[in-house]
């Protein structure tokens, strides 16, 4: 059985990724779920200075200190970011890279480089004094409860390039994308397809893990036996 470590994406935490994890474990997977500093349980370490590599540096000390290894590595969305920097810094952890329609960095990037104009501009405007606040509302297909939880996230995270040596060139990925997203990660989505990774369908909102867990979880399964059912062939 796969041991997977999920990193949640903007605004959200760990907790987000409860119901993917007990659908996980129930098949046998060990699984943990760490909460990125001055987000989720950890908002009251809330800071504007906390950026991108921080956030790297949350999950490296992670999979260290748990002395984790083989372990697949899964980002959404922001997490994307996260979970290429930390594969650059510990590689020889790291057994494959799956992506839950996350943003795909190159050297050099920051996610506003990859986000767009029009997102880029909202999450800016939605800063106050160095934190963009989380998204008002509860957009259809969310419960109220999620955007409860939701904790304002330093906009240093979404401005930082990522800085990227290489390192985890060669590590597998794999690609899972959310039908009804309305999030821009077509340039991200392209660079799966040009690099030749499998890349799963699900037919949910850009937050799968909160939209259909039981369905992720079962992604995930897949993609850990190197078999993803439902290929993309866009």
């Amino acid at each position: 059985m796969a041991t997977f470590v999920i990193v949640h994406g903007g605004f959200g935490g760990g907790w987000e990724w409860r119901d993917v994890a007990r659908f996980l474990q129930a098949d046998g997977h060990d699984v943990t779920r760490p909460t990125l500093t001055g987000l989720g349980e950890r908002s009251h370490l809330v800071s504007p200075a906390l950026d991108l590599d921080s956030h790297v540096e949350d999950v490296v000390q992670h999979l260290e200190y748990e002395g984790l290894r083989g372990v697949i590595l899964v980002g959404q969305s922001y997490g994307g970011m996260v979970v290429t920097g930390a594969a650059d810094r510990v590689p020889e952890r790291i057994a494959r890279l799956v992506y839950v329609d996350g943003f795909v960095p190159r050297n050099g990037e920051s996610l506003f480089d990859l986000a767009g104009p029009e997102l880029s501009a909202s999450l800016r405007g939605a800063a106050v004094a160095g934190l963009v606040r989380p998204p008002g509302g509860t957009p259809a297909g969310y419960p109220a409860w999620y955007l409860e939880r939701s904790r304002a996230h330093p906009l240093a995270c979404f401005e930082a390039p990522i800085k990227l040596d290489g390192r985890g060139d060669a590590i597998p990925r794999s690609y899972v994308k959310c039908l009804q997203s309305d999030v821009p990660l077509e340039a991200s989505i392209e660079r799966a397809r040009e690099g030749g990774w499998p890349i799963a369908e699900i037919d949910t909102h850009h937050d799968a893990q909160v939209a259909d867990p039981k369905a992720l979880a079962g992604l995930l399964t897949a993609i850990a036996g190197e078999h993803v059912p439902h290929l993309a062939d866009e």
